[in-house]
């Protein structure tokens, strides 16, 4: 007799109970891993046999090594004419992405977070439209939007890297978020380097690690945040090689963070560091005075029922200079102290609440620095900074460094003095007047010292 589609009700209704029962039996995580997206294929009347199918190889296979006894032995105690059954790969695999399992009422499952199956599971804050672009994180963003986007991005992976509190993260979750969207039911894992090492030695002492590499690998969009964690781990780092070769190879998206860039990355295995520059490498710089002036002019928008003034978001952004996440929290204190106690959110009060942030945030900026940037921003050696040459194209240039080094460091006159090449304090405070007085009434000399500031401030 030939084989037929599974159209019969009874063979669903039989489906239906044994989906049911092998995940109350196996639990809801290994269920989710291997059976989730499992369906019937062809039943044989002549051999009674039925057809499980699978979205890959390595699912059916491993579905096949694990639990087809358990799946025969459902069939046989059915009744329904079912004495064996046959585990293999879906003709149409990608269809099974789009599957509805049968529907059936459970006891709901503990949610994994670190697996996701939709946008919801991401914070709506952390999305494409909530990251403020500027030129320091801009090839991060559209890179970020490219693998996350509905269309195959020309590169795979995705490296993100930059200091701390910059957006990483935020970049990572809004690709989820993203991708999820465009792409329903597909299998997302996010996770970050500590907790793959931990899954891993779990797996490994468990004897589960077919399962933990299975689950992995099985997604159609890996991420993992802070991946200089996972240096100097041998085996961890082995296993993180093979799944990150098979993500890439199997057509899957990898998007990995770091604080830095590959090649600065200690102690890690050079394949990985060449597979992960293999793709696109996109750094996130620190936050200039104009991004975060507009972060916080966004946040400082949301919050319609807090009056924030200008002055206080000018503080804010000149003072809290370290990352972006301890400004977000310093705005963010305010407004809370200030709608928990009914006090009005002005200068004196920022100052006063957010002295330890401010105390925290303070960067020395050395007299070096200064002498460096303004040689370098005027276009002569740095050694003109400590010479005795006069000429005006030398001469102006170390009077605005010495306004500077006045102005943004806590060094003495004489102290200014000796370190511009001996010179006595009242040259110090000949150039000071001098530069103050020019500012007053030249543009292009008050352009250029605010753009030697910006720069010494972030």
């Amino acid at each position: 007799m030939a084989c037929n589609t599974t159209d019969a009700d009874p063979l669903s209704a039989a489906w239906k109970r044994i989906w049911g029962g092998l995940r109350r039996d196996l639990g809801g995580k290994v269920f989710d891993q291997w059976l989730r997206f499992a369906r019937l294929g062809e039943y044989c009347e002549l051999s009674r046999t039925m057809e499980i199918l699978l979205p890959s190889d390595f699912a059916a296979n491993f579905v096949a090594g694990n639990f087809q006894d358990r799946l025969r032995l459902a069939w046989r105690s059915a009744n329904i004419g079912v004495d064996d059954v046959r585990i293999l790969r879906a003709p149409d695999a990608a269809s099974l992405q789009a599957y509805a399992p049968p529907a059936i009422e459970m006891a709901p499952e503990p949610v994994n977070a670190d697996r996701v199956t939709g946008a919801k599971s991401f914070q709506p804050r952390h999305s494409f439209a909530t990251f403020v672009v500027a030129e320091s994180n801009r090839l991060a963003f559209h890179a970020a939007q490219a693998m996350g986007s509905p269309e195959r991005p020309r590169f795979n992976p995705l490296f993100v890297h930059g200091a701390t509190g910059q957006g990483k993260t935020h970049l990572l979750h809004a690709i989820a978020g993203a991708y999820a969207a465009a792409h329903p039911g597909a299998t997302i894992i996010y996770m970050s380097a500590e907790k793959f090492m931990y899954e891993f030695v779990t797996a490994m002492r468990a004897n589960e690690t077919m399962a933990f590499k299975a689950r992995l690998r099985g997604a159609k969009l890996l991420l993992i945040d802070d991946i200089q964690f996972i240096s100097g781990k041998g085996s961890t780092q082995e296993e993180f090689l093979h799944t990150i070769n098979e993500i890439v190879e199997g057509g899957a998206r990898l998007a990995i963070s770091a604080d830095r860039a590959p090649h600065m990355l200690d102690a890690i295995d050079p394949r990985i560091l060449s597979r992960l520059a293999g793709g696109l490498v996109a750094d996130i710089q620190v936050a200039g005075l104009d991004l975060r002036l507009e972060i916080l002019e966004r946040m400082r928008t949301a919050a319609k029922d807090t009056q924030v003034p200008v002055a206080v978001v000018e503080f804010l952004a000149h003072n809290v200079r370290t990352n972006i996440r301890e400004l977000e929290g310093a705005f963010n204190k305010l407004v809370a102290y200030a709608s928990l106690t009914g006090r009005q959110i002005d200068l004196e009060f920022a100052q006063t609440m957010l002295a330890d942030f401010v105390r925290a945030n303070a960067r020395r900026i050395t007299i070096d620095e200064i002498q460096k940037l303004t040689a370098k921003h005027f276009k002569i050696d740095h050694s003109e900074m400590r010479s005795k040459r006069r000429a005006r194209a030398v001469a102006r240039p170390r009077q605005i460094a010495m306004y500077l080094a006045k102005k943004m460091t806590p060094r003495s006159l004489p102290e200014i003095g000796r370190i511009f090449g001996g010179r006595d304090h009242s040259t110090v405070i000949h150039a000071v007047r001098t530069i103050e007085a020019l500012r007053a009434h030249d543009a292009n000399i008050d352009a250029d010292i605010r753009v030697l500031q910006r720069q010494l401030e972030t």
